[in-house]
């Protein structure tokens, strides 16, 4: 069993940076493919990005490319996501997941399985 921990969210201006961090426990997540998803007000939960277990291969939403970057560190059994240029629609709660398959890149919400608790991003016009 693996837990995850999502930090690093906050109230930011348009145009500014956040860095979220997901920490593991319960295990290594080093033979994980590791995600962040996201979900608005209202709206379904939503890819945004993905890393394989060796960090060698990512993906990423197509309304995130160029700004967002996931990375992952598995001595500290951690995933981040830098976030850069925010947008009002990034608003969000932000999700981190983990996936056994640790080969493949999966954008789909039913291909992961662990869940964090999330952390919240607003950003503010």
């Amino acid at each position: 069993q693996v837990q995850l921990v999502e930090s690093g969210g906050g109230l930011v201006q348009a145009g500014g940076s956040l860095r979220l961090s997901c920490a593991a426990s319960g295990r290594t997540i080093s033979t994980y493919a590791m995600g962040w998803f996201r979900q608005a007000p209202g709206k379904e939960r939503e890819f945004v990005a993905a890393i394989t277990r060796s960090g060698r291969s990512t993906n990423y939403a197509d309304s995130v490319k160029g700004r967002f970057t996931i990375s992952r560190d598995n001595v500290k059994n951690t995933v981040y996501l830098q976030i850069n240029s925010l947008k009002s629609e990034d608003t969000a709660v932000y999700y981190c997941a983990a996936r056994i398959n640790g080969l493949l890149l999966q954008s789909l919400v039913s291909r992961y399985d662990y869940w964090g608790q999330g952390t919240q991003v607003t950003v503010s016009s």
